[in-house]
C-alpha cells in the first residue's frame, strides 16, 4: 500500500512533534503509559561500527520526529548500543524484547550484528526491520527479520559486472576481513560472478577487524599485479588499506561495498582513497520520490549536513513499521509480521519497498565514487 495517505494524514502531529522537539528518549527499563508504543533501536554507537550505527540511528530519531504517533498512540524510540560487538548484540536484542517491552525493532548496521540478535526476536516474536544489513543470512530462517535494503548477492553481481565490463578487469586480487560476516559473504558472492564471466579471482588476504599494519597482506597483493582490488570491510580499516597501498605506490582501483559511504571512510583515508568506488543505497544527488525530497530536506535541517544512505534505510525502517502498526492497528507480533510479508509498493525515501519471499526488499544499486573528498553519484543499475 502507497504511504501517501500516511504522510498526509500526520501533518499536523508531525508540525506539533517539531515545535516540541519529538519524543526520542534512551530508555533501559520496560516502563512506560499504555498509550505509548516503544520500538527499539538496534545499533553499534561505539566501536568498530560506530559510524554506521550512528548514522542509521539520526535517520531513526528524525522519522520519530515527523511522525511521532499512530493511530492516537505515541511512539517511542528505545535506542540501545550493541557496541558492535557480537555478544553484546546478543544480550543488547534480549533485553529490548525481554525487559524494554519493544513492539517492534529497527536495525542493526552490521550483518553479523544483526544476525546475532535474530535469534531473541524470532522467540519473542517481535518483528525486527534492518535498514542496511545485507547479508542474505539475516533474514534466512527467520520468519521475524526483514530488511529495507538490497541483499549482497545482488551487490556482488553488480560489483563484479563493474569490474569485468566497466574497468576492463580479467584479474582481481580479493582482501577479505575475516573476522567481518559482511566482508566474507560479499567477497564470495562477487569472486562467484567474477569467475562467471570469465575473470581471474587471486586471494590477497585476510586480516581482522581492527587491525591497523596491512603492509605484508598488501606486498602479496602488490605481487599478483591485478587489474583491481576487491577489498569490501569495515569502513575504518579499508581506509587504511587503500591508504598504505598508494604508498606502497599502487596505483589500481579499489572497490568495496556499502559499509565505505561514511565520513570516517574520507577522514581516514584522505587524498588515498580519490577514486575508489563502492555500492550503496541511496543519493542525495538523485531524489527518487516526494518521500526522498521530504527527508533530504528535514535532514539538512536537523543536522546541517548531507544525509548518508544508511540514515535514509533507518528513516524508511521506522515508517515501514509505523505503517504495520497503522494499517493492522495492532502491535501484535504474529499480525505485525503477517502484514510486514506482504508489503508491496511503499513508497520510502530509498524508492519503492516491497518485500519478496525472503522479506528482502527488492532494491536498485547505487555506484559512487570519491572524488575530491566528497562521494559522488556516478549511476544506478536497477534490480534484475
Amino acid at each position: 500500500m502507497k504511504n501517501r495517505a500516511l504522510l498526509g494524514a500526520t501533518a499536523l502531529t508531525a508540525v506539533l512533534a517539531l515545535a516540541l522537539g519529538g519524543c526520542v528518549s534512551k530508555v533501559d527499563s520496560g516502563t512506560g503509559s499504555a498509550s505509548t508504543i516503544k520500538i527499539g533501536v538496534f545499533e553499534p554507537m561505539t566501536g568498530a561500527n560506530g559510524g554506521g550505527g550512528t548514522m542509521e540511528v539520526e535517520g531513526a530519531k528524525l522519522a520519530n520526529k515527523l511522525y511521532p504517533e499512530v493511530n492516537g498512540q505515541k511512539i517511542e524510540l528505545v535506542i540501545t548500543d550493541n557496541k558492535s560487538d557480537k555478544v553484546e548484540a546478543a544480550n543488547a536484542g534480549k533485553r529490548l524484547v525481554e525487559q524494554d517491552g519493544v513492539k517492534a525493532i529497527i536495525g542493526s548496521w552490521g550483518s553479523g550484528l544483526s544476525m546475532s540478535a535474530g535469534a531473541a526476536f524470532q522467540a519473542a516474536q517481535v518483528p525486527a526491520v534492518a535498514a542496511s544489513a545485507t547479508n542474505p543470512n539475516v533474514t534466512a530462517n527467520n520468519p521475524y527479520y526483514f530488511r529495507v535494503c538490497f541483499i549482497d548477492t545482488f551487490q556482488g553481481k553488480v560489483l563484479a559486472q563493474l569490474a569485468y565490463n566497466e574497468l576492463k578487469a580479467k584479474k582481481v586480487s580479493v582482501v577479505q576481513e575475516i573476522t567481518n560476516d559482511y566482508s566474507v559473504g560479499l567477497a564470495s558472492y562477487f569472486s562467484d560472478e567474477f569467475k562467471k564471466l570469465g575473470g581471474e579471482v587471486m586471494e590477497g588476504g585476510k586480516y581482522n577487524t581492527g587491525d591497523t599494519d596491512f603492509n605484508a597482506l598488501l606486498t602479496n597483493v602488490k605481487s599478483q599485479n591485478p587489474d583491481v582490488v576487491f577489498a569490501p570491510g569495515n569502513f575504518t580499516e579499508s581506509a587504511l588499506v587503500i591508504k598504505q597501498a598508494r604508498q606502497l605506490g599502487m596505483q589500481q582501483p579499489f572497490l568495496g561495498g556499502d559499509t565505505w559511504e561514511t565520513p570516517e571512510f574520507i577522514t581516514t583515508g584522505g587524498a588515498s582513497v580519490n577514486g575508489a568506488l563502492l555500492t550503496t543505497f541511496f543519493s542525495t544527488e538523485n531524489p527518487i520520490n516526494e518521500t526522498s525530497k521530504k527527508f533530504i530536506e528535514e535532514y539538512k535541517k536537523e543536522y546541517n549536513k548531507e544525509p548518508s544512505a544508511v540514515a535514509a534505510l533507518a528513516f524508511d525502517a521506522y515508517l515501514v513499521i509505523r505503517n504495520a502498526i497503522e494499517q493492522t492497528k495492532s502491535t501484535d507480533g504474529p499480525t505485525l509480521q503477517k502484514y510486514l510479508s506482504t508489503l508491496k509498493d511503499f513508497d520510502g525515501a530509498t524508492g519503492n519497498i516491497t518485500m519478496n519471499e525472503t522479506r528482502d526488499a527488492v532494491k536498485d544499486v547505487v555506484i559512487k565514487t570519491v572524488k575530491d573528498g566528497k562521494f559522488a553519484y556516478q549511476t544506478t543499475i536497477k534490480h534484475s
